[in-house]
């Protein structure tokens, strides 16, 4: 291995300022392997207040900048500017940042949902393909080890035919209105600043791309999606909703996305129903899935163990019984991002090509089913083939 190899790439970030929870997240993750190194950063609308943040994580006062614009276009004439960027702003924002960025050579990593419709997707897909730039989508849950073993037993014939795959994100946090007190809330149930939508794009998206790296070789046919503003002053967007799929091998599939699941935490989980046997994964109890084989006793499989299979212990960083959660999960992503976009340098170890992130199909796909659920909610809850 090279030291160009093992030289970290130069990131910036977008957003994730000063109070925000996900900036802190991604910069946690990103630095966890030592795989990026943070250079350069436009971390809030308030340039006063993004410089000052600049400062207080150690980045040189010239390279906070006032907005990503100025950022972009000064980074590209230093011999060391940055390679790569994450765009952590409200989803309004998303498509502008992200083309701008790849149109100066930057690899990408944009929070979900990429952009608000699939003609903006698909033009962010060509873009990046254009310019040979990696795009990748913060679905932070897919990067527990779980989901690859659960990858690796529908591969391998654990479950035998898969049926049914029952999916929810379900919390309950937002039950009432807390967004007239909370304006980190307020945003996301403001179709200026959210987009077509709200608990669809925010929440249900995680577990639709969660079920495609466990399951790629389904692909919908259909959908009939219903959606409510339970807290009235919501409408237009959605607090809660219910989707009916079907695959195209005859698989049925369900996801609740909902934030009024009153007293629940978290409430993401995928079941996975085959011929033969059925998994279950929470997010909540991430370290484990469950196995459940008809006419068998049900068992539990630990992560990091030995009997996993070896897909599910490629990210391993502490082994078996010392519980991992969502930092690790994101560390996970960065380190595969940083694989990709090293792999489009030519830098990346060998053995890395079949590894899973989410990247620009991904963000396109779940663009796709969010425009697919509105057009059948707005329509009376109708069948849609999907298109």
């Amino acid at each position: 291995m090279t030291n160009d190899r093992r030289k970290p790439i130069r990131w910036g970030m977008v957003g994730g300022g000063r109070g925000s929870q996900i900036g802190y997240i991604h910069r946690s993750a990103a630095h966890r392997d030592d795989v990026f190194a943070l250079a350069a950063g436009a971390f809030d609308i308030d340039p006063e207040r993004g410089r000052a943040f600049g400062l207080d994580l150690e980045l040189d006062e010239a390279r906070s900048y006032r907005d990503y614009a100025t950022m972009f276009a000064t980074e590209a004439g230093r011999a060391d500017g940055i390679e790569a960027v994450s765009i952590a702003t409200p989803n309004n924002t998303h498509f502008a940042i992200c083309k701008a960025a790849l149109e100066h050579d930057l690899h990408v990593i944009c929070e979900k949902p990429l952009c608000f419709t699939t003609t903006e997707a698909e033009e962010l897909k060509t873009l990046s393909q254009a310019r040979g730039r990696i795009v990748g989508v913060t679905y932070g849950y897919a990067g527990h080890q779980m989901i690859e073993q659960a990858r690796a037993m529908v591969r391998n014939g654990d479950l035998g035919e898969i049926r049914i795959v029952n999916l929810q994100f379900a919390h309950g946090f937002h039950s009432a209105a807390v967004e007239e007190q909370n304006p980190a809330t307020r945003w996301r149930v403001d179709p200026k600043f959210a987009g077509p939508s709200y608990v669809l794009g925010d929440v249900g998206t995680h577990p639709l791309y969660i079920a495609k790296v466990i399951l790629p070789h389904l692909k919908i046919r259909r959908l009939l999606c219903t959606r409510q503003s339970f807290v009235k002053s919501r409408a237009p967007l959605e607090d809660n909703a219910v989707t009916l799929m079907e695959y195209d091998n005859g698989a049925i599939a369900t996801i609740w996305s909902s934030a009024v699941n009153a007293g629940s935490m978290h409430g993401q989980k995928i079941r996975i129903v085959g011929s033969k046997a059925s998994i279950e994964w929470w997010d909540e109890r991430p370290n484990q899935l469950s196995y459940e084989i008809q006419g068998e006793p049900a068992r539990i499989l630990e992560r990091g163990m030995d009997y996993l299979y070896p897909e599910a212990r490629i990210d391993d960083r502490i082994g078996g019984g010392h519980p991992e959660g969502l930092f690790e999960a994101w560390a996970n992503l960065y380190r595969r991002f940083g694989f990709a976009i090293n792999n489009e340098r030519g830098l990346a170890p060998a053995g890395i090509e079949d590894l899973v992130f989410p990247d620009v199909d991904a963000g396109l796909e779940g663009v796709r089913w969010v425009e697919n659920c509105v057009r059948s909610a707005d329509a009376g809850g109708i069948w849609l083939d999907y298109s």
